[in-house]
């Protein structure tokens, strides 16, 4: 059952106020602190709009755990250009970006696997994998966590433009 009580729980959960739920919802604030402390019994439709509102806050966004520093590698890039960032930044994994966009991606796995095949001249493009996904800011995490079960990372982009990065640790990162 929902009760005044339980709204109040779940907006303190999410980290809201009162005005900022009756603003998102189009009620008065004091209308918000009497339904939590069950003074009245507000309409089904304002009890749907506030859980709705409080649903919606409550899943995190692509913007809430994005890595904005998007390191990224060009096709023509020698292998061991890509090997001295991955260590410089401790990451595993590299979107390979030519002319604004995202082309392919270079992981410490392809690396290692080609290892006997790899000299001073091979360049990114001779071992390059599929790019990884590439979705907006505003997507939820549900979107990612899918996306990252098949792949190492999801792009980030806004207006065509690519601005992050989102990874499985960004995913674990989580876990506090």
């Amino acid at each position: 059952m929902i009760t005044g009580s339980l709204i109040k729980k779940i907006r303190q959960e999410v980290g809201m106020t009162q005005q900022k739920l009756a603003d998102l919802v189009g009620i008065t604030q004091p209308h918000i602190a009497k339904i939590e402390n069950e003074k009245v019994n507000p309409r089904l439709s304002t009890v749907n709009k506030i859980l709705s509102v409080l649903k919606t806050n409550n899943r995190l966004r692509c913007e809430d755990i994005i890595t904005k520093e998007l390191i990224f590698v060009d096709p023509k890039n020698p292998i061991n250009h890509v090997v001295k960032l991955m260590k410089k930044y401790d990451i595993s994994q590299i979107p390979v970006v030519d002319k604004g966009k995202c082309v392919g991606s270079i992981s410490e796995k392809t690396i290692v696997r080609n290892l006997d095949n790899i000299s001073s001249q091979t360049k990114v493009k001779e071992l390059m994998n599929e790019p990884f996904p590439i979705i907006t800011c505003n997507e939820h995490l549900d979107i990612i966590k899918s996306l990252l079960e098949y792949h190492q990372a999801v792009i980030i982009s806004e207006k065509g433009r690519l601005v992050g990065i989102v990874t499985k640790s960004d995913i674990l990162s989580l876990l506090k």
